[in-house]
């Protein structure tokens, strides 16, 4: 039985936005983007028949009234898939616990152990699909979950603890 490493620490505004960008493929959800591409053919077709409709009763040719009908819908559809999408845009970041609580991370024997607050999560060491460490945070991705993100500056100034906890980690998630 090794010793257990644990670090604990609150995450800045800045820190859950790293995270949220860990956890996110993009800025607009897939319901969004589906909606938007389910929507927006909707939108062409009822401006092309506008479109049509009215240049018929002008008196356009049939050449004018399918060449402006698909040049409108067109652009109405793409217009509207663009509009659809910026409101939709996630503008919130996290759960809204991350910066009020303290995170803290055990390295045990059998498992990774994340606890906030009340909620406890287990994580097996094999469920650990990789560890990246960068100047300012170490990222912890688990199949199944979202990614962990650990400041810097919960390890203060030691720059030996934060080493010793990255090796253990390291060990542990490619055993």
């Amino acid at each position: 039985m090794t010793e257990r490493l644990s670090v604990s620490g609150l995450l800045t505004e800045k820190d859950v936005k790293k995270l949220t960008r860990l956890a996110r493929g993009g800025t607009v959800g897939p319901t969004a983007v589906y909606y938007a591409g389910v929507t927006a053919p909707i939108i062409s077709a009822s401006m092309s028949v506008m479109v049509r409709n009215t240049l018929e009763h002008v008196g356009a040719s049939a050449y004018w009234q399918w060449l402006l009908a698909s040049l409108v819908a067109a652009f109405s559809g793409i217009a509207w898939y663009l509009i659809f999408i910026r409101w939709s845009y996630r503008h919130g970041h996290g759960r809204g616990n991350e910066t009020s609580e303290a995170t803290r991370i055990d390295l045990e024997d059998e498992h990774l152990v994340v606890r906030r607050g009340g909620v406890e999560i287990r994580a097996s060491w094999t469920a650990v699909s990789d560890v990246s460490a960068s100047r300012s945070h170490v990222t912890i991705m688990i199949d199944g979950a979202d990614p962990l993100i650990i400041p810097n500056t919960w390890f203060g100034n030691d720059k030996s603890a934060r080493k010793a906890f990255l090796v253990r980690l390291n060990e542990k998630a490619d055993a």
